[in-house]
């Protein structure tokens, strides 16, 4: 069975940093796409950031670019986002989704793109607040 947890998430003050972890299991990461979204109180769900484990390619939306890191960790098949210098407005509840099998270079073609995704975890509150 296929599955996506995230973890890590908590409150945490404004100029403070998380990790988030989006454990894969009943796939591997390696052609799949994993993305990470948020959605805020009364806002649309925005994609914030894309891996594609086999080449390293990376896309992040202009509202983290800077300050959140995407990476991966093959034997825990697990990927990461290192959220830094966090702001109130980062305040969301954080999504990772699996879209694949894909191709090289698909988070920087399409990273900005709002397609489907195969697989969603549950999602994980990241409260930024003093």
């Amino acid at each position: 069975q296929v599955q996506l947890v995230e973890s890590g998430g908590g409150l945490v003050q404004p100029g403070g940093s998380l990790r988030l972890s989006c454990a894969a299991s009943g796939f591997t990461l390696q052609y799949y796409a994993i993305n990470w979204f948020r959605q805020a109180p009364g806002k649309e769900r925005e994609k914030i950031s894309c891996l594609y484990p086999t080449d390293g390619d990376t896309y992040y939306a202009d509202s983290v670019k800077g300050r959140f890191a995407i990476s991966r960790d093959y034997a825990k098949n697990t990927v990461y986002l290192q959220m830094n210098s966090l702001k109130p407005e980062d305040t969301a509840v954080y999504y990772c989704a699996a879209v694949g099998p894909v191709g090289p270079h698909y988070c920087s073609a399409y990273g900005g793109e709002n397609r489907a995704m195969d697989y969603w975890g549950k999602g994980i509150l990241v409260t930024v607040s003093s």
